[in-house]
């Protein structure tokens, strides 16, 4: 938790990309081809990361991914042709990805089946107060240099490499002695897995609505509202602010309820405050938006994971857990190069599809309600 404060705190690049390739010059297009690299990084990361973190463990997988983003984060602060952007965000995807299924895999190893609701939430605190904070002081310092956010990232996800190295106990994250063999088998289980793969594709929708908040909601801001990076920066920080107060009080409330239902509310919510957009871009309803964008994801997000973790089994846990990863990955590629083109032709027309893909994403979780299996009703409804 620790180390996620620093490494959240620290993760400034990404959310201005859009920003800083503007400034540099760059057309959308090849905004849009920077962050499809991204996220084709992740997509192979959450392949190999799901499949590292069974095999070698937990721990050496979150070992090679601290360090092989710093330094492609450095590599990344030093490219200027098209080609060396695309190359450094693909690397930086890719190591910084490779994270996500290995911390997920070790929370569910660690916490009891009782708890892990309560402690996916607590990791979201600690990331969102770090990410409150990063984004305000992201604000800031990319308003005089862009340069000092590349090397501030690099710094503090290295710095989460050293708390993983010696502050995780030795044997901690072991590989499981009943790995099955590769992909092939895991493939087949997650196949047969219903609510797994309905909650794979929610995911998608709902992150690739999410991801404009890292793309064209800069550009909505800056370009068409007519405030600046530090007011961008602000607006990023109340989404950290709300959840750090809000979101566990909230997640006490969630938990009693069925966890489909919450995520199919939450992902319509999140879905709805970006659309508000469409009528008006005033600061207020920009507020506003990030507000009901908030409360969509602190109902979401928390049950998703433990959710998710619930429908794995445990000897498969990391690569279930890559493939819900595969979901963000994907739509950091997908998110940022259809909302960037929709957005050139009409902004008002990408924030109205938004509100329409929240609600398809919350009626793909949904439609298996009626007949939940009831193995999973003890996810989130044991105290």
């Amino acid at each position: 938790m620790a180390g996620s404060f620093i490494n959240r705190f620290g993760h400034f690049v990404i959310p201005f990309l859009a920003i800083y390739l503007r400034q540099l010059g760059f057309p959308s297009s090849v905004t849009g081809y920077t962050l499809a690299a991204y996220g084709v990084g992740g997509f192979v990361a959450s392949i190999l990361g799901g499949y590292l973190a069974d095999r070698i463990g937990r721990k050496p997988t979150l070992l090679i991914s601290c360090f092989g983003a710093s330094g492609a984060m450095l590599i990344l602060s030093m490219a200027e042709s098209v080609l060396a952007l695309v190359s450094g965000t693909f690397l930086s995807g890719l190591m910084t990805c490779m994270y996500y299924p290995a911390s997920s895999s070790l929370i569910a190893d660690l916490i009891p089946l009782h708890l892990r609701l309560r402690a996916y939430a607590v990791q979201r605190f600690v990331i969102n107060l770090a990410f409150a904070l990063g984004m305000t002081t992201a604000g800031l310092v990319a308003s005089s240099s862009f340069f000092f956010l590349f090397i501030a990232d690099a710094v503090t996800t290295a710095i989460l490499g050293v708390i993983v190295l010696y502050g995780l106990q030795r044997g901690i994250g072991k590989k499981s002695n009943e790995v099955s063999a590769g992909w092939k088998v895991a493939i087949g289980s997650i196949r047969r897995n219903g609510p797994f793969i309905r909650a794979v594709f929610s995911t998608l929708i709902v992150a690739i609505i999410f991801w404009q908040t890292s793309s064209t909601l800069g550009l909505q801001v800056i370009e068409i509202s007519g405030f600046d990076e530090k007011t961008f920066g602000y607006l990023l920080g109340l989404n950290g602010i709300m959840i750090v107060f809000m979101e566990i009080p909230l997640t006490n409330w969630t938990r009693k309820y069925d966890p489909q239902l919450m995520i199919g509310i939450g992902n319509a919510l999140v879905g709805l405050g970006l659309a508000l957009i469409a009528l008006s871009g005033s600061l207020g309803m920009l507020v506003i938006s990030i507000i009901v964008l908030t409360i969509g994801e602190m109902v979401a997000s928390p049950v998703c994971s433990s959710y998710v973790a619930g429908l794995a089994p445990e000897n498969m846990r990391g690569r279930y857990m890559g493939v819900i990863a595969f979901s963000w990955s994907a739509a950091i590629g997908l998110g940022p190069m259809i909302g960037l083109r929709i957005f050139a032709y009409s902004s008002h027309l990408l924030w109205i599809l938004c509100g329409v893909a929240g609600l398809l994403s919350a009626w793909i979780i949904l439609v298996g309600r009626p007949s939940q299996e009831t193995s999973l009703e003890s996810v989130n409804r044991t105290d």
